[in-house]
């Protein structure tokens, strides 16, 4: 499901720096081959290869993987009207692509542009979780490459999804890129994150060869919305430092509380309207901000619950669509 496109949800794409401790991570030693020694410098290669891959993988947040595939299996579950629409080509490529290709160009994307931002990010530290882009060459060229990827998908899904794959291009893209750069602009930086929606909508139009139900959509947009603010919270005071102005820095870390809680239970709502089970499952974010706010519990750590819990609402509702799917 969804998350803020920016230090760790996303953010930002090219700042370069010309101080010396943002050389580039990927320099390699060139002493081997001017020793000739060939095995060495193949080794030396192998190991600057081995590297970048790594890099690239703890770029994309392998935690988050699943805010974006997971919605295409919701989006397959809702659509498919018998189990031959669940594994088809289309479903294939749409999985595969917004598991790993997507999540490079969108985390990608923004650790380029927000590269001196992420520099005071102490989610960015190197003992955390985060990578903290330096420069490297070959990053920009992945994004690229993710991004162009996309393309594959166009012959291989119903015309119904393509719009949907745009939007997901087009808003991952301006969120964190000038001259937009939606993340700058309180409350368009939370609208904008309704681009996680994306590729469920995608899934479900390649299945059903139909938009998904104008609910769903306003549900889903509404709950990435609220995912996106809440996830900014941890990041009010170095935003604030470096002067980025998001919905969290304007409204503070209390009333961004009310927000997310507005959002979530907007959500819930729209979902309620389709189904009430869908609606009485989406009420568990509310709650958790209820929680949050009455017993104090620190967000930099609620923050990280928040994978495991969007894992387990996406697993509850894709299986809910498969039971309605066998069962009626």
């Amino acid at each position: 499901m969804g998350l803020r496109v920016e230090g760790d949800s996303s953010t930002a794409l090219l700042s370069p720096s010309s101080r010396a401790d943002d050389v580039s991570d990927d320099s390699t030693p060139s002493a081997s081959a001017d020793n000739g020694n060939t095995s060495g410098a193949s080794e030396t290669a192998g190991r600057g290869g081995f590297e970048s891959l790594s890099y690239l993988f703890t770029l994309s947040r392998p935690r988050f993987w699943f805010y974006l595939a997971g919605p295409v299996l919701v989006g397959i579950a809702y659509a498919a009207e018998g189990t031959g629409d669940l594994v088809t080509l289309a479903t294939v490529a749409l999985f595969a692509y917004f598991l790993v290709p997507a999540n490079v160009f969108l985390y990608g994307i923004n650790d380029i542009y927000d590269r001196e931002i992420d520099a005071k990010n102490p989610k960015k530290a190197a003992d955390e979780r985060e990578a903290r882009y330096r420069g490297q060459g070959y990053v920009p060229v992945a994004v690229a490459l993710c991004a162009a990827l996309a393309v594959v998908l166009v012959p291989l899904v119903p015309s119904a999804a393509w719009p949907w794959i745009a939007v997901f291009l087009v808003l991952g893209a301006a969120y964190s890129a000038p001259p937009v750069r939606f993340k700058t602009t309180p409350f368009l930086d939370s609208v904008s994150n309704g681009l996680y929606i994306a590729p469920g909508a995608a899934a479900y139009a390649a299945v059903a060869g139909t938009q998904p139900p104008v609910l769903a959509v306003v549900g889903a947009w509404l709950w990435a919305m609220g995912m996106h603010t809440f996830s900014a919270i941890p990041d009010i005071a170095p935003d604030r430092e470096t002067g980025i102005r998001t919905t969290a820095t304007v409204l503070g870390e209390t009333w961004t509380y009310g927000y997310c809680a507005a959002c979530w239970l907007g959500s819930a709502g729209a979902f309620a309207a389709l189904d009430v089970r869908l609606g009485a499952l989406l009420l568990v974010y509310p709650a958790l901000v209820a929680t949050i706010v009455a017993t104090r519990i620190d967000v930099d750590r609620a923050y990280w619950w928040f994978p495991a819990i969007n894992t387990v609402v996406g697993a509850a509702m894709t299986m809910g669509g498969l039971w309605v799917m066998l069962y009626g």
